[in-house]
């Protein structure tokens, strides 16, 4: 799929790439025991409204050649949205357990305790 960017065609496969990217440059500074949100790693990025991107960029971490610690990106709201897209279920609270970070029915307790904001962190 090619769209027209400043006047030139640029492959918007490439600019996907780009941002995904970008998007597992964030996650990877991630540190262990906290957690950030799908909005706020587009808000760092200069992409406000990309949460969903971002999300989709999360889903394919998996096939990276590098680890992108995804189960550390939740939605705005401590939910596990993201949990389906491991190869099992429970996958992502196991590791958020793992780390301290207590889960009861897909909600990060005490959310805003663990919230990592890469805006304020990655200056």
């Amino acid at each position: 799929m090619k769209r027209k960017l400043s006047n030139k065609l640029v492959d918007s496969t490439r600019l996907n790439n780009n941002f995904f990217e970008r998007v597992f440059e964030v996650a990877c500074k991630i540190p262990e025991g906290r957690v950030t949100s799908y909005g706020a790693i587009a808000k760092c990025l200069g992409s406000v409204r990309s949460a969903r991107m971002v999300g989709w960029a999360m889903n394919q971490s998996h096939f990276c050649k590098f680890y992108v610690p995804a189960h550390r990106v939740v939605n705005r709201n401590g939910l596990l949205t993201g949990k389906h897209h491991f190869e099992n279920e429970n996958q992502m609270q196991v590791q958020l357990l793992s780390e301290g970070i207590e889960v009861i029915d897909d909600k990060i307790i005490n959310f805003n305790k663990y919230f990592w904001d890469p805006c304020k962190e990655l200056i």
